[in-house]
């Protein structure tokens, strides 16, 4: 039988963050509205508010259950939250204070467990994990470098934690005694597996099921977006939630039912001793499910239900970049073809999930744009497309983050960052949080990329399209959640360098705030140059491309005046492999196909007869080769065919006369950054010569911003080879003075302007280091236009990074 909906349970006025239910007829949770409460259902009665639990003004974030003793019958409700303590109240009448109050964590308490035994574990923001026995800390459990997000009681003395360094961690006692590595982004939640070992569940979207030995016995893909909790049923099966409003039960490692909820965030999940599952949502309400048709809501509670999750607008990035003209009409959902399917219902675009138990389409919501007319926000006097709330310091109240959709990321970041005295440390998550949270927005005729299968600034890896799907809401890039709050101090103060390397494209280890609200403070540490690392656009949205790219075939194949210009068998059959290596590549697997050469061409013959408009995932293609098999390709033949497809030397070497040569200049400049990787293959230097020739004669003006980047990486990814290994003379001045050239002209982004200087740094610390020529001409012309940046740009970086190249000059 389905899991259906068997009661509600209201009483919370915000987030329910965590849910436990020891038993058929208690449930116990906790919310951001400071409070945790208790749910006793009698006898032929629903579940009811019956105890209240309140120790002050925090959010309360984590909630365990404690077996009774003498001095609390009905056992014990421990609590976890902002205000960084651990209260353990007797579950019970009059229980205005808790019983036991554990101190020792110096930041929010995010995860609770309690054992067999009644040993607690606790897990902090402050990167530590704890174990109590009868009420007194005996262990502290430290080795982690972020926070311990989920934490799990195994048997007496052995313990489990999981990090957003991405790792889980075994230990017996308070020794490490393994740590396990597979997740790609932060571990949220474990649960302990009988007889295999335990799951985990992560930011990345995955399910892993671990043995204790490290093995990984089953990946359980199906959510989109992050995963914040887990539960085991009585039966083995492994219930979970989190950032795409849903709860799935997993049965024999694969997704038996998905369950959408009317709600941003599913942020808790718990099986009850009956089989049925209780979950905690960001809409404040409690929701139990069971399997027993017996104890299923009424038809009108369930009808009610399927209306409410119906009723959700889901913003348009979250299902993908769809044209809602080519959406198909209700009759598409005679087909099952997967798992979500968007149809056109009169004026209305929606969304349908097929649910297999019930064998029938299930809609969960209308879509909507996530920027529309009639929808810009007012601060400051000023319209924006987004205004952001972001959470700097708890009390205090949240800063607000205004973006325009045809800005520059990184420049709405330094400019929030530098109006709010906040480290420049930030500026790359800051940038990163802006697109993530920005996603599905078509910039039209602006300046800036637009990823031409997504719309959005960026290529979003694969499994991950669906990442910032919440519904009017969006994703903290530091801790994940839906609100944006750093995980350090207040003060946001940047880790301390652990090298002598410092990002050159955050700042980060350099700047801390000012003591005042006048302006950042600089520490000179270390210096930036030299940076040995190149920059590689290697973002992948594999089957975006390759849609796209088949689409194109279809239409060319579809027209009789075009139809020669459509792929062959054999050239088909090259891609696929392509597509599957870069997929697998993309992911971190192993690649289960070889690429040849052969493939190579295949994109080269495609490239030089396929229409201009046509041509971009091809190229794109090409930049994920480049990127990830750099060995198999013939630099001068592949980039000869490249800069034909661009037609960058066509209008005079103009880099842009239509949108379709914009992006295609764009993602060749991007191949270019990639080809110039460690171990790039510059022997035969002439085609990194003609390149810089042809970006030389190009009227720098004509770039967009997204193709300024894109060259000032490719001249920082040379200046690391440069460092490397031996270069040709000529080459190395060729780049200098190009890059010269860049910082001439850049008079808009600093982004631009900083990468240049930064590779420009390298080629002069080489040249020192090394003792190699540089012509005199280009370095008395060089000295001037350096000088002048710091009066272009205020930016505190510059200003540094002029100081260590005017030094080396």
């Amino acid at each position: 039988m389905p899991f259906k909906l068997s009661a509600v349970l209201q009483a919370h006025s915000s987030d329910v963050r965590a849910v436990v239910a020891p038993s058929d007829d208690l449930i116990l949770s906790a919310s951001r509205d400071s409070t945790a409460i208790s749910w006793i259902k009698s006898p032929g009665s629903p579940f009811s508010p019956t105890y209240t639990f309140r120790a002050g003004s925090r959010f309360i974030n984590s909630v365990a259950y404690l077996k009774p003793s003498p001095e609390a019958p009905q056992g014990y409700i421990v609590t976890g939250g902002q205000d960084s303590i651990i209260n353990v109240w007797a579950i019970g009448p009059s229980q205005e204070e808790p019983l036991y109050t554990l101190l020792g964590h110096s930041d929010n308490v995010c995860a609770l467990h309690v054992g067999e035994d009644g040993t607690i574990i606790s897990g902090s923001w402050d990167k530590t994990a704890k174990v109590w026995t009868k009420f007194q800390l005996v262990y502290d459990l430290v080795g982690h470098t972020q926070p311990a997000w989920a934490v799990l009681a195994i048997e007496r003395d052995e313990f489990l934690t999981g990090s957003a360094d991405k790792t889980i961690k075994l230990w017996r006692q308070h020794k490490c005694l393994r740590t396990y590595h597979g997740h790609k982004d932060a571990v949220r939640a474990l649960a302990l597996l009988t007889d295999i070992g335990f799951a985990s569940g992560s930011n990345d979207s995955e399910i892993k099921m671990w043995t204790f030995e490290g093995d990984i016995v089953h990946s359980l893909s199906a959510h989109t977006s992050f995963v914040y909790t887990l539960s085991i049923l009585r039966n083995g099966d492994v219930v979970s939630g989190g950032e795409d409003r849903s709860l799935r039960i997993w049965r024999d490692g694969e997704c038996y039912q998905t369950i959408i909820h009317p709600a941003i965030s599913v942020w808790s999940v718990s099986a009850m001793p009956n089989g049925d599952v209780v979950t905690g949502a960001s809409d404040g309400i409690i929701r139990v499910f069971s399997e027993a048709e017996e104890r299923w809501a009424s038809p009108q509670e369930l009808k009610a239900f399927d209306d409410l999750v119906a009723g959700q607008a889901l913003p348009a990035q979250q299902i993908g970049d769809i044209k809602k003209s080519d959406l198909p009409g209700l009759e598409a959902l005679s087909r099952k073809p997967g798992e979500v399917r968007m149809v056109q219902n009169g004026t209305f675009t929606e969304a349908h999930q097929w649910d297999s138990t019930s064998s029938q389409w299930q809609k969960i919501g209308e879509v909507v744009d996530a920027v529309g007319s009639g929808r810009k926000q007012l601060h400051e006097g000023k319209e924006y497309d987004y205004v952001f709330d972001v959470d700097i310091q708890d009390g205090v109240p949240p800063l607000k983050l205004p973006y325009n959709v045809n800005e520059n990321p990184f420049t709405a970041a330094r400019r929030f960052l530098e109006k709010n005295d906040l480290p420049l440390s930030h500026i790359d998550q800051v940038a990163q949080f802006i697109e993530k949270n920005t996603g599905g927005v078509n910039l039209g005729g602006s300046d800036d990329y637009v990823d031409p299968f997504t719309g959005t600034s960026r290529h979003r890896p694969s499994h991950s399209t669906a990442s910032s799907s919440s519904v009017s809401t969006y994703s903290d890039p530091f801790t994940g959640e839906s609100r944006y709050i750093s995980s350090g101090s207040p003060a946001m103060t940047p880790p301390v360098a652990s090298s002598s390397y410092s990002d050159p494209f955050t700042g980060s280890t350099r700047y801390v705030s000012g003591s005042s609200t006048t302006s950042q403070s600089l520490v000179p540490t270390v210096s930036v140059i030299p940076v040995a690392k190149p920059l590689l656009f290697k973002q992948a949205n594999v089957s975006a491309m390759q849609g796209k790219l088949y689409q194109f075939d279809q239409a060319l194949r579809n027209e009789i005046s075009t139809s020669a210009l459509a792929m062959y068998p054999d050239e088909i059959g090259h891609l696929e492999d392509a597509f599957t290596f870069l997929a697998q590549s993309a992911a971190g697997k192993s690649p289960t196909v070889n690429l040849t050469s052969a493939h190579v061409e295949t994109v080269v013959q495609i490239l030089d007869r396929w229409p201009v408009s046509q041509r971009f995932p091809v190229i794109d293609l090409a930049r994920l080769l480049s990127g990830f098999c750099a060995d198999l390709i013939d630099n001068s033949t592949f980039f000869d065919a490249l800069l034909r497809a661009s037609e960058i030397l066509i209008d005079n070497g103009a880099p842009s006369s239509s949108k379709a040569k914009e992006t295609n200049v764009l993602l060749v400049l991007r191949t270019v950054a990639n080809a110039l990787q460690g171990g790039a293959r510059i022997g035969n230097d002439s085609w990194v010569k003609g390149i810089f020739g042809i970006l030389g004669n190009a009227p720098y003006v004509r770039f967009t911003k997204g193709q300024r980047l894109a060259l000032s990486t490719v001249l920082f990814n040379f200046s690391c080879l440069v460092l490397q290994e031996g270069v040709d003379a000529g080459l190395r001045d060729q780049h200098v003075r190009l890059t010269a050239e860049v910082l001439r002209l850049e008079r808009a982004d600093a982004e631009v302007a900083y990468r240049a200087l930064v590779g420009l740094g390298n080629a002069l610390y080489a040249v020192k280091e090394r003792k190699f020529s540089l012509d005199a001409a280009i370095i008395n012309a060089l000295k001037p236009t350096v000088e002048e940046l710091p009066a272009q740009f205020k930016d505190a970086r510059i200003h540094e990074i002029v100081n260590e190249i005017l030094a080396l000059v």
